[in-house]
């Protein structure tokens, strides 16, 4: 495994925040072919950068489920998790986002693949959970046509969301955890 592959935490540790998604119908992209692929595709892709950090996406993914009950959703959902597929999230960085800070999590939507609007960590530090659905449903209304939610509602109600700050995160290199 090349260095840039190694992830910076057990991914034991982070299947959690990755099934949280999982479980409202994100797909993950693993490798930079798979990155291209996912945005070739035509219609309305929803990418998420998810992350360890408790204190942004912690709110993000509860944010994005709650989003996928709206009427209209993405046509499709892929996700890539920060510090675990490294060279996936750097190829979509550096070709889909690159006027973007490198920094975790991101909400990013595209149609047709192209870009259309982003939620920056930034900007979802300063939002709760609900306040991330409203401003993705908002979007999803004005550009999506597949009928939703992604889960039928009474699977969604039985789902939680776990929080937990990425600096209590071992990492597998030793160092610190970061948020």
């Amino acid at each position: 495994m090349a260095t840039m592959d190694v992830p910076t935490y057990d991914p034991v540790a982070v299947a959690p925040f990755r099934q949280q998604l999982n479980d409202v119908g994100f797909r993950d992209l693993l490798t930079p072919e798979e990155v291209d692929q996912a945005l070739a595709a035509e219609g309305v892709t929803l990418v998420v950068l998810n992350s360890v950090c408790g204190c942004s996406a912690g709110s993000a993914r509860p944010g994005v489920g709650a989003a996928l009950q709206n009427s209209r959703i993405p046509d499709h959902l892929v996700a890539m998790f920060a510090g675990q597929e490294k060279s996936a999230v750097s190829h979509f960085r550096s070709k889909y986002i690159p006027h973007v800070a490198a920094s975790s999590p991101n909400i990013a939507l595209f149609k047709d693949g192209e870009f259309v609007a982003i939620l920056e960590r930034a900007h979802i530090q300063q939002m709760d959970a609900d306040e991330i659905a409203e401003a993705l449903a908002k979007a999803f209304d004005e550009l999506c046509t597949k009928p939703g939610p992604s889960i039928p509602l009474a699977d969604y109600e039985r789902l939680e969301f776990a929080r937990s700050c990425g600096s209590k995160i071992a990492r597998v290199d030793g160092g610190p955890g970061s948020c």
